[in-house]
């Protein structure tokens, strides 16, 4: 059987689907490195809602996409940007999102850290951005979930200087109850955060950024860097004080990121590794041996894929996401909140169905095909 795809010239080529996924098993948690997957929201198709309204979430769905992350040992990073906080999931849905997963990991043994914001403001002092990092702290911390204390467009758009942001961090640290992940998004994710640690210069926001977490290193479990720079990622960590860890999100160099070299490595806290979590798994499983070697060879090659979902315009990265896991059965539709599944061109998806085809993405290959030519259908594309 063939399918016929899109290109991006505007042609169509015809593409033979693989007929046998990947073979991977399910597995306990990891020894050599602590490893999340941020994990995408599913949609409820039957809601009544526009794309400016609050998300409509189908939560079993949504919960059971969790266990299945979970099943393969990986840790949950809920309501990050990948459940689309900002982007059709609001401050009540990803609340509402943190409760539920943080039971449900209570249920089932898995890790979880959950995203802490302002974005219930679209604006404020710094007095009501403080609050409203502060609300959510606690709404985190009630669920018995780790805190992740995300980057703030609110703190982005008041802040005058790297004094703010110490100021801001600081109080954040002194009443965490436990150590956080402290997240530096960059603008390719979010370009209302340009600027962010109150420099227009990394190396200057660098600074400000090791002078926070070295004034609370007790407070600090670690560092998520998502700024696709990957010597920049390796600079930083080997500035970290000891015992804080760096997390790479770098979804473009992540395999090297990983494995690190003769001076450390980086653990993981990936959108990537949402679509590749089995994989994901595998590889790691093969580094808990000293197999880097095998490490690399199951993860290198997934590195074309997630240079192609997250291809600029960056932070539509999330409608690649979803649109596989339909596609490997993990929902029953591609909607998506705030209609995000209207961001990419058919081509785009196109490539994306291909290349985690060709990864062995699919536990079942015919059921992802025969979804990808219904997709392509409405588009017009005749098989």
């Amino acid at each position: 059987m063939t399918i016929r795809l899109p290109a991006a010239d505007g042609t169509l080529r015809t593409y033979e689907p693989r007929t046998e996924p990947l073979a991977v098993t399910p597995g306990t948690p990891f020894t050599s490195r602590t490893v999340f997957s941020a994990a995408h929201v599913v949609a409820d198709p039957y809601a009544d809602v526009s794309p400016d309204a609050p998300a409509a979430v189908d939560w079993e769905a949504t919960l059971a996409f969790r266990r299945h992350l979970w099943s393969h040992g990986l840790g949950v990073a809920e309501a990050m940007d990948t459940a689309q906080r900002g982007m059709g999931l609001d401050w009540a849905g990803a609340a509402e999102l943190i409760r539920r997963s943080a039971a449900e990991a209570r249920a089932v043994g898995g890790r979880i850290a959950c995203g802490v914001g302002t974005d219930q403001l679209t604006g404020g002092t710094l007095a009501e951005i403080r609050a409203a990092y502060e609300e959510q702290l606690a709404v985190v911390e009630e669920a018995g979930a780790q805190a992740v204390l995300m980057a703030s467009r609110a703190l982005a758009a008041t802040a005058t200087g790297p004094e703010d942001y110490r100021e801001i961090y600081g109080h954040l640290l002194r009443q965490a109850a436990e150590p956080v992940i402290l997240h530096w998004l960059g603008p390719m994710f979010d370009p209302a955060l340009e600027g962010y640690w109150g420099s227009a210069g990394l190396d200057a926001a660098t600074d400000t950024f090791l002078e926070v977490i070295a004034a609370h290193p007790d407070k600090v479990d670690g560092v998520k860097i998502s700024l696709l720079d990957a010597q920049r990622e390796v600079d930083l960590r080997r500035r970290l004080p000891r015992g804080v860890r760096c997390y790479t999100g770098d979804d473009f160099h992540y395999p090297q990121l990983i494995a690190g070299d003769d001076q450390g490595f980086s653990h993981a806290l990936l959108g990537i590794f949402d679509p590749l979590g089995p994989l994901a798994a595998e590889a790691v499983r093969a580094l808990d041996t000293g197999d880097v070697r095998g490490f690399r060879e199951l993860l290198d090659p997934t590195v074309e894929l997630s240079r192609h979902l997250f291809q600029a315009p960056t932070r539509f990265y999330k409608t690649g996401v979803v649109l596989l896991a339909w596609l490997a059965g993990h929902q029953e539709h591609f909607a998506m909140v705030g209609g995000l599944q209207s961001a990419r061109s058919v081509p785009h998806l196109a490539r994306a169905y291909a290349l985690a085809d060709g990864l062995g993405l699919f536990p079942d290959p015919k059921l992802a095909e025969e979804r990808m030519k219904n997709l392509l259908s409405v588009y017009g594309v005749n098989q």
